[in-house]
C-alpha cells in the first residue's frame, strides 16, 4: 500500500513539470514530508470547459481517502487511500473513475515500513524507510479522482461538494520490494496524455499504461522513526536514522487525522 508519502514541489513547479495550463493559487498547499490520508493534496487532472468544452489540464487540491458519488459519508474515504491495479478496472467504488476520472499525484517519495523483530534489550518496531528515484526526478503516482455530494446538505442550502482521490498500487518492485509488497504505482511521462485525457475510456488500453517500474529506477534509505507521527512534518524527517538518534520534535502545529 502507500500510506506517506512526500510532496514538496511549489504549484508553479508542478504547473511546469506537467504542462498544466489552469490552477487556482486558492487554497495554497504548505510542502509535506509527511503526506496522510485525508490531507489535501496536489493533482493534475483534465476536465472540459464549462463553456468551450476544451479540455484543459489542471493542477487541484484534493482530498486523499476516494469518496464514490453513492458513499452515505466522507468517512468512507479513510478506507479507500488506495486502489489494487489488479482490480481497479472492475471493483464498483472504483470503475467509474478509472473510466473517466483519471489523474496524476506528483511526489518527490513515499514512505514504507518494516518491521523489526524484538532484541532481549529492545522492543519491536517498525523501522520507516524513504523509498523515491535515485535522479531525483518527480514522481508522477497514478491516481483516480471522484466528486461526492455531502447528503447532509439541504435542499434549501448550496450544495456541500468534495473532490477526494486514491492512489492506484502495484507489485513492488527494485529495493522497495524487500520492505512492503505493495507499492504506488508511477505513470512516465510518455503516457501523460494518454492516462489524463478523458476521453481515453478503454479498459484494457488503460490498464496497458499501468506497468511494474523498471529495476533500478528506486532507492530506500532508512529514515528518522519521526515520520511515523503524523502530527510531525518537516525536512528533519529524511535525516538518515541513526542508532540511538533522538526523534526530532514536531516543526509545525499539525495535528494528526
Amino acid at each position: 500500500m502507500c500510506g506517506r508519502y512526500v510532496s514538496t514541489r511549489s504549484p508553479q513547479d508542478l504547473a511546469g513539470l506537467f504542462s498544466v495550463t489552469q490552477w487556482d493559487p486558492e487554497p495554497l498547499l504548505e510542502p509535506s514530508w509527511n503526506v496522510a490520508p485525508t490531507d489535501d493534496v496536489w493533482a493534475v487532472l483534465e476536465r472540459a470547459d464549462r463553456e468551450s468544452g476544451a479540455i484543459e489540464r489542471q493542477l487541484r487540491a484534493l482530498r486523499w481517502g476516494l469518496v464514490p458519488s453513492w458513499a452515505k459519508s466522507l468517512s468512507t474515504g479513510a478506507k479507500m487511500i488506495n486502489a489494487r491495479v489488479e482490480t481497479v478496472h472492475e471493483k464498483p467504488a472504483y470503475r467509474r473513475a478509472f473510466a473517466k476520472h483519471r489523474c496524476l499525484l506528483p511526489a518527490d517519495g513515499f514512505y514504507e515500513w518494516e518491521p523489526v523483530a524484538a532484541t532481549p534489550t529492545a522492543k519491536a518496531y517498525k523501522q520507516p524507510y524513504f523509498i523515491s528515484p535515485t535522479d531525483g526526478r518527480v514522481m508522477a503516482l497514478a491516481g483516480l479522482y471522484e466528486f461526492w455530494r455531502d447528503p447532509a446538505t439541504g435542499d434549501d442550502g448550496p450544495a456541500q461538494w468534495w473532490t477526494t482521490c486514491s492512489i492506484i498500487t502495484t507489485e513492488a518492485t527494485d529495493t522497495a520490494g524487500r520492505i512492503h509488497p505493495r507499492m504506488p504505482l508511477a505513470i512516465a511521462p510518455a503516457d501523460y496524455d494518454t492516462w489524463l485525457d478523458p476521453t481515453h475510456q478503454d479498459p484494457e488500453e488503460l490498464r496497458a499504461l499501468l506497468t511494474t517500474p523498471a529495476g533500478g529506477d528506486l532507492g530506500a534509505r532508512p529514515v528518522s522513526t519521526a515520520v511515523n507521527d503524523v502530527r510531525n512534518n518537516g525536512p528533519h524527517l529524511l535525516d538518515d536514522a541513526e542508532p540511538g538518534k533522538p526523534i526530532a520534535p514536531p516543526s509545525t502545529g499539525r495535528t494528526g487525522k
